[in-house]
């Protein structure tokens, strides 16, 4: 299986959200180890992942991995680090913003924190995505809301990636939507994060583990170790660009040269 990655650090993909505007869309998606297996079980969710205008690698565990393995150097650009670099120097006050996702409380403290005036907030009901009505509810707030900075989609995978589809298929939706999962609890300080020797050493799913353990036991103890197997059928290529950042970046940028390479 070919798994394509977009060629964006932290800086640099802030600095292309930055400049993305409200006269397209894309959405961006953040892997994981517990995506990567999906990708190779599930074929509805590698056309989630084909149709994303940027794919960013949120694992530092595996950009780790894959340089002992391999000799692959990865740019990371992990979602919860993204969000709280936009929120610290991109976002202001008055920039159109969605959130989809998360309690009422949850969304008044963002707003709070960062004076935001123009934040709206929808939280769907659980289990909604098998329900058409309720998804139809949640893509018209977003449209209705459009266009926007950015549109925050924090309701799990691959909800998050399914509903950011959708937007694109249908066509009406302008801004960035950005599939973020738990990065607004960071945020706002409802979770704690690992501590930052952690992050860099690719530990933080352990951490995360000890502060969930009846949650995510399962998912990192008995499904996550399925990646060693799996990574020796994955060809990893990284992209230096897409059709969404040629479209979008400024004429002469460097995010306007694409260059494919397939590091191994």
């Amino acid at each position: 299986m070919a798994w394509h990655l977009d060629d964006y650090d932290l800086d640099a993909f802030t600095d292309l959200a930055a400049r993305f505007g409200h006269h397209g869309y894309a959405y961006m998606v953040t892997p994981n180890v517990d995506h990567l297996i999906r990708l190779h079980e599930d074929a509805g969710f590698r056309a989630l992942y084909a149709d994303a205008g940027f794919v960013l690698l949120d694992s530092r565990f595996l950009s780790h991995l894959l340089r002992l393995t391999r000799g692959t150097d990865l740019p990371v650009c992990a979602g919860s680090d993204l969000v709280a670099r936009l929120f610290a120097e991109v976002v202001h006050p008055d920039d159109p913003l969605v959130l989809i996702g998360g309690p009422d409380e949850q969304a008044r403290l963002l707003e709070s924190r960062y004076g935001l005036q123009q934040l709206v907030h929808y939280n769907p009901p659980m289990g909604f995505i098998h329900d058409p009505d309720a998804v139809e509810d949640c893509l018209r707030f977003i449209e209705t809301h459009s266009p926007f900075r950015f549109c925050l989609l924090a309701i799990g995978s691959p909800q998050q990636e399914i509903i950011a589809r959708h937007l694109q298929q249908r066509g009406r939706a302008r801004g960035l939507a950005l599939c973020i999962g738990a990065a607004v609890h960071f945020i706002t300080g409802t979770q704690t994060r690992a501590p930052r020797w952690m992050q860099r050493s690719g530990f933080e799913w352990a951490y995360r583990l000890m502060q969930e353990p009846d949650r995510l036991a399962r998912r990192y103890l008995l499904r996550g170790p399925r990646v060693f197997g799996l990574l020796r059928r994955t060809d990893v290529v990284l992209r230096q660009a897409n059709a969404s950042a040629r479209a979008l970046a400024p004429a002469g940028s460097d995010a306007a040269q694409p260059s494919p390479v397939a590091p191994r």
